[in-house]
């Protein structure tokens, strides 16, 4: 049978991602995962608990709103719970978000090499990309601010996956104002910034000001729950509603609700993640700028960016024999196979890594 589809569903294609279900190789189940930018210390212990106590849930439907975990989400940000929206994934939101905003032909700003959703979402909708190719969009603010006409929309991410830079408030803010003069849209990922090591260089308390400004979160990556799937953003009231009209019912789980909710309460568990993320990354960054195949891209979160002297496949095949994976960044627009991406782990497990890497 023939089908009839748009040209823009035709040509869409999967974004590859980290994991380790991202190979071809069958990979033992005890290999260390470097692919996943997710927290090294994995879920706060309470998750566990929560979910055992709930397994009754398993057979009912999920409260379609996800108003407890909205409650919660409104204590835990500041931000009152109308103007946020809670997804499977904040990559379902990037979906919903390109879906109710991006029209036909409509042109969108995409800073590159960053997570490719964002490119795939608006394509999807048939909106044509603009890209602005930069290691470091802190070094090209103006030409970012020039690209930028009516009705635009751009997309950042903050601190941006894969580089690991993180930009500064101020120049957010001056790609924020411009956008707004011009109409345009701006949708924000923020959702490594819970993992900075810097100061908090966030635009959340400028959600009030600027009704253009949409800013996407997640526990996937800040609390260790990418199994369970949940993102959230925030945005005007009015650009939520919309959103909340077009999302799936049910769209979240009842388990990942609950999971959610406690996870917001374990504030300690994220402290703890952010001292071993600085002191990991101190340690990855001096140790790998030591082999003489790999330099590393300065980093503000919990991955690094490596360029390497050999084919980043190769480098990938040669580290799963030794039962470690890392992200081979071949597949980012604006990059090649000479750069590789690392998540930061535990001291025991990045010492491994480093040695593996010294024998390659």
């Amino acid at each position: 049978m023939k089908f009839n589809l748009e040209r823009n569903i035709c040509n869409h294609t999967i974004v590859p991602h980290g994991g380790i279900y991202s190979t071809n190789f069958k990979l033992d189940p005890k290999i260390i995962d470097f692919s996943s930018n997710v927290n090294p210390l994995g879920f706060p212990y309470q998750v566990k608990n929560i979910i055992k106590k709930n397994t009754s849930l398993i057979s009912a439907y999920p409260d379609p709103n996800s108003s407890d975990l909205k409650d919660n989400l409104e204590r835990y940000t500041g931000i009152p719970k109308r103007q946020i929206i809670v997804g499977n994934g904040a990559t379902e939101i990037i979906y919903y978000f390109c879906k109710a905003f991006i029209k036909k032909n409509n042109q969108v700003i995409i800073p590159i090499p960053t997570f490719g959703e964002y490119e795939a979402a608006v394509l999807l909708q048939g909106g044509r990309v603009s890209y602005l190719k930069t290691m470091n969009l802190n070094e090209s603010i103006q030409e970012l601010q020039h690209m930028i006409t009516k009705n635009n929309c751009i997309f950042l991410c903050n601190p941006n996956n894969p580089t690991g830079y993180l930009i500064k408030r101020k120049n957010m803010l001056k790609i924020l104002e411009t956008a707004y003069n011009k109409s345009a849209l701006v949708f924000l990922d923020e959702c490594f910034i819970e993992l900075a090591t810097e100061s908090n260089e966030s635009l959340i308390s400028n959600l009030k000001e600027f009704d253009n400004l949409f800013i996407l979160r997640s526990l996937t990556k800040s609390f260790g729950l990418a199994g369970l799937r949940i993102g959230y953003g925030f945005g005007s009231k009015k650009m939520v509603d919309v959103l909340t009209r077009i999302k799936i019912p049910w769209n979240v789980n009842a388990l990942a609700q609950k999971a959610g909710i406690t996870a917001l309460s374990s504030k300690s568990h994220l402290l703890k993640t952010r001292k071993l993320i600085k002191n990991e990354l101190t340690f990855l960054i001096s140790s790998i700028s030591k082999i003489r195949n790999f330099t590393c891209y300065p980093s503000s979160t919990n991955f690094i960016l490596l360029e390497s002297k050999i084919n980043s496949k190769t480098v990938q095949k040669k580290l799963i024999k030794k039962k470690l994976l890392i992200r081979d960044c071949s597949t980012f627009r604006g990059l090649d196979n000479k750069f590789l991406r690392i998540a930061v782990r535990t001291h025991k497990e990045n010492v491994k890594l480093v040695k593996a890497l010294e024998e390659i």
